[in-house]
């Protein structure tokens, strides 16, 4: 019996116009993302991560890179991963940026090809502009974001990417890569200039319906994405008028790629202001809608590229590079970007609640707080959001950081005081559940500085109700610590009444107060949010107003380098219930990638918990941050 499948493909291998060797086509049923993560130290490198549909990743190689920088890099960093399956599916070509922002700022020269047949083990060469082409691009001050693509009528593999001279637009160019893939055979050739002599950056081509499409950045003017199309793939491209970002945020690096087995495509970009990536869908490359919603990664990507591979590369991946979360571990206890944790237990719901600030957010912008219940301090369900500022505060309706909560047993019930601080000032809100929804007051609780205070600024509530006398304190202040006992409504006080009770010098912000034993223990964060070296002090009184007491070995909490553990502050404390059993809640920088990430670490950060344990005089040991967490008995 004759295989016409067999006999129609051997057909058309005959008949193919091209250098490369005949092949059954690939079955493409996974994703691999390449991305970089950020500008900072350590973070312009090659990152790979791993998708089964195309709308769902995670990362791999416990989040490091997959390259060396060290051996691939003349600038010290890397940027914009392009990789390409080779037309015939035997080979893999990633093209580079090759940068380091920390030294260089923006300006270089270099882009680096690299060749493998595993994905896994790369070959590379560098390619010096000003070198390979000094006659007519010596000068050049900018070789950005490279990409590949195959020229079937010339049966080579074209590169384009975006150059700049001193005082220019930057324009595409495109030339051809020798056989080997390890330079360029041609001089660069004009491939795209904007119409009104503007910049174009980071060139994206995709071939659909008899045309090449060319998505590229309006650098500079409008920060947009734009589509310049043409029926040939090195001349000829007319621009759409319109931007294709589904945005108002400035946009950057966009990926397109059509989904297996699907007739829709995906374009991605990176929204890099924000931090955050977008994903949309179309199946006219005209017309995009946004499908964020339907989007999950584990990790904050920019400017990258996906690559449909098969199941059989999907696999070798995962046996070379291991996903990132494999290894169980109890930190951090909440999924994704948060801060600032304050925990209770509930005597209302018998279970525990955290209350952080959502974190993520460039500049620490969020404006909504959401809360998580417990059961086992371990294990932790989203509730809800309970307080949107931009709905539900009419005093301000950004940076909503740092709450604090207070559970108050009434006779018909209980009622719940959420502080927390918007705009550098402290509000309070008002439910009959920890789990909200919060109603707040309609006016900040404090929106001055203290007699006698100069600096820092009004955040950071910590409420705390004396179990001695039943008075109820709030606490507050970045730079200063102060203190003043609340009216009966919990939600006003007595100007007069205020205390200045700076600990020290390392007294920067987060306070925490709790009682144990007779004694009133106040702790608070040293150094800067966006510091590896932000940490925990604490100070002993005898009184909810001091004077304090610092012990002699007073830090109890900070870093743990060999863990990958940095940046460690902000805490809240829970003593868990009917034992003498106590908990520390805190931040860390987001592991392990965080402190590659510069000061915007400083903003991603996630919630740990460990235990807290006192000496025989009550003095606080020193925590060591974990990655296991707690397991309550």
């Amino acid at each position: 019996m004759i295989n016409f499948k067999n006999l129609l493909f051997g057909i058309l291998c005959t008949c193919a116009l091209t250098l490369n060797s005949c092949s059954e086509p690939v079955k493409t049923e996974a994703y691999l993302f390449a991305y970089f993560i950020g500008n900072g130290p350590g973070q312009e490198a090659v990152h790979y991560a791993i998708s089964d549909d195309g709308f769902n990743y995670r990362a791999l190689n416990n989040y490091l890179p997959i390259i060396d920088n060290d051996i691939i890099s003349k600038q010290g960093g890397v940027r914009n991963p392009h990789i390409l399956r080779s037309d015939d599916g035997k080979t893999f070509f990633m093209i580079l940026t090759d940068l380091y922002v920390p030294n260089d700022g923006w300006t270089n020269e270099s882009m680096i090809l690299l060749k493998s047949d595993d994905l896994v083990n790369w070959t590379h060469s560098n390619i010096h502009i000003p070198t390979v082409f000094p006659e007519k691009f010596g000068e050049v001050r900018r070789v950005w974001a490279p990409q590949t693509i195959y020229d079937s009528k010339a049966g080579k593999y074209m590169i384009y990417w975006s150059m700049q001279f001193e005082g220019e637009a930057d324009i595409i160019y495109y030339a051809y890569a020798n056989s080997d893939f390890t330079a360029l055979e041609t001089e660069p050739q004009q491939l795209f200039f904007h119409p009104e002599g503007k910049s174009c950056i980071d060139g994206d081509i995709i071939f659909h319906e008899g045309k090449y499409h060319l998505f590229f950045k309006t650098e500079g003017h409008g920060n947009g994405l734009k589509k310049a199309v043409s029926d040939k793939l090195t001349e000829g491209y007319e621009m759409q008028d319109k931007y294709l970002q589904q945005t108002k945020e400035a946009v950057e690096g966009s990926g397109i790629f059509k989904l297996n087995d699907s007739e829709k495509f995906i374009l991605m970009y990176d929204v890099y202001m924000k931090g955050s990536y977008q994903f949309t869908e179309s199946t006219d490359l005209e017309n995009f809608t946004v499908i964020d919603e339907q989007i999950s990664m584990d990790f904050h990507p920019r400017h990258g590229s996906v690559l449909p591979i098969s199941l059989e590369e999907k696999e070798r991946l995962i046996k070379e590079f291991g996903y990132a979360d494999e290894v169980a571990s109890g930190n951090p206890v909440l999924k994704g970007y948060y801060a600032d944790p304050e925990i209770i237990y509930s005597e209302k719901e018998q279970k525990y609640f955290l209350y952080p600030t959502s974190d993520g957010y460039d500049g620490w912008s969020g404006t909504y707080f959401k809360t998580f219940s417990s059961e086992n301090l371990r294990d932790w369900k989203e509730e809800a959001v309970i307080l949107d500022l931009k709905k539900d505060v009419s005093w301000s309706d950004r940076n909503a950081w740092a709450p604090t909560m207070l559970e108050v047993k009434k006779e018909d019930g209980y009622e719940y005081f959420y502080y927390f601080t918007a705009s550098q000032r402290i509000g309070v809100a008002t439910s009959d559940s920890p789990s909200g929804p919060f109603t707040d007051s309609g006016k900040p609780l404090i929106d001055f500085k203290p007699n006698g205070v100069s600096g820092g600024q009004e955040i950071d509530p910590d409420i705390f109700k004396d179990p001695q006398s039943d008075i109820t304190y709030l606490y507050w202040g970045n730079g200063y610590l102060a203190a003043v006992p609340l009216n009966d409504d919990l939600k006003s006080f007595d100007k007069k009444k205020i205390t200045l009770m700076t600990p020290d010098q390392t007294f920067r912000e987060g306070v925490e107060v709790f009682f144990r034993n007779g004694k009133y223990y106040f702790l608070w964060s040293e150094d800067d949010t966006r510091s590896e070296n932000y940490r925990v002090r604490y100070a002993i009184s005898d009184s909810p107003v001091g004077p304090l007491e610092i012990p002699e070995n007073n830090l109890i909490l900070s870093k743990n380098p060999k863990l990958g553990i940095y940046g460690t502050g902000h805490n809240s404390v829970i003593n868990v219930k009917d034992t003498d059993d106590w908990m520390i809640v805190y931040h860390r920088f987001k592991r392990p990638e965080g402190i590659r990430m510069g000061q915007s670490a400083g903003f991603n950060r996630e919630v740990c918990i460990d235990k807290m344990e006192f000496d025989e005089n009550g003095y606080i040991l020193k925590v060591e941050p974990t990655l296991d967490g707690v397991v309550l008995d």
